[in-house]
């Protein structure tokens, strides 16, 4: 399987990161900083992983997150590779595996590839961030993400996840003139099949723009 690149100009090459306890931070070219759209999106699951984290005490919480965040970090680069046409026999066989399990929903559901760990931010929504993939989705151009779950999840449980990608659609148009509005999800599950969500940018932008405004409040009142 050979992938089709059209790169897309951002007129820049790289967002500047900073990160710290308190979250990430991106410096635009013109040197203005935005809060990590991630960043500001996890105060949507903050009580959640607190009671989770009460429930199966910190160690255990520590270890199990450890493994989450480093099995992730290894997904999203082997699938990288594998849609740059890159060699990826050098990654461990359960990461390999995550990759197959993924490799028929790439195969056949990924057209022309415009960009991939794309750095984007909007100065309308006051975030940046960095999107996985944004390419022909089953021909329709759309914001892809990649990710890794320990069980299957079901769509009313993600809409962070859309709210994010609702939020790399509107970066993306911002910064190139090209609408997207199309977002998906592209989940690998341990012991099942992979899943797909899709949804349309405009059904979850609002939560983006809500959750936008208490982290903007939280910052004023910390200070």
């Amino acid at each position: 399987m050979e992938f089709k690149h059209e790169t897309i100009d951002l007129g820049y090459g790289d967002l500047v990161a900073d990160t710290q306890p308190t979250g990430r931070t991106y410096v635009t070219p013109d040197g203005v900083r935005y809060p990590s759209i991630t960043t500001v999106l996890g105060i949507l699951s903050e009580a959640g992983i607190a009671a989770w984290r009460k429930r199966v005490g910190e160690e255990e919480a520590n270890r199990v997150g450890g493994r989450a965040s480093a099995r992730g970090t290894l997904v999203h680069s082997i699938v990288e590779k594998y849609l740059l046409n890159e060699n990826t026999t050098e990654y461990l066989p359960h990461i390999r595996q995550s990759l197959e399990n993924l490799r028929p929903i790439l195969d056949s559901r990924i057209g022309t590839i415009y960009g991939l760990e794309v750095p984007l931010y909007s100065s309308y929504l006051g975030v940046a961030g960095r999107c996985d993939c944004v390419a022909e989705f089953d021909g329709v151009p759309s914001i892809v993400d990649f990710k890794t779950s320990r069980k299957p999840k079901k769509k009313e449980w993600i809409s962070n996840y859309f709210a994010q990608m609702a939020g790399y659609a509107v970066m993306w148009e911002e910064r190139t003139g090209m609408p997207i509005t199309n977002t998906v999800i592209i989940m690998d599950v341990d012991d099942n099949e992979p899943l797909v969500f899709k949804e349309h940018r405009d059904n979850h932008i609002k939560l983006l723009i809500d959750t936008k405004k208490e982290y903007d409040t939280r910052k004023l009142f910390s200070h």
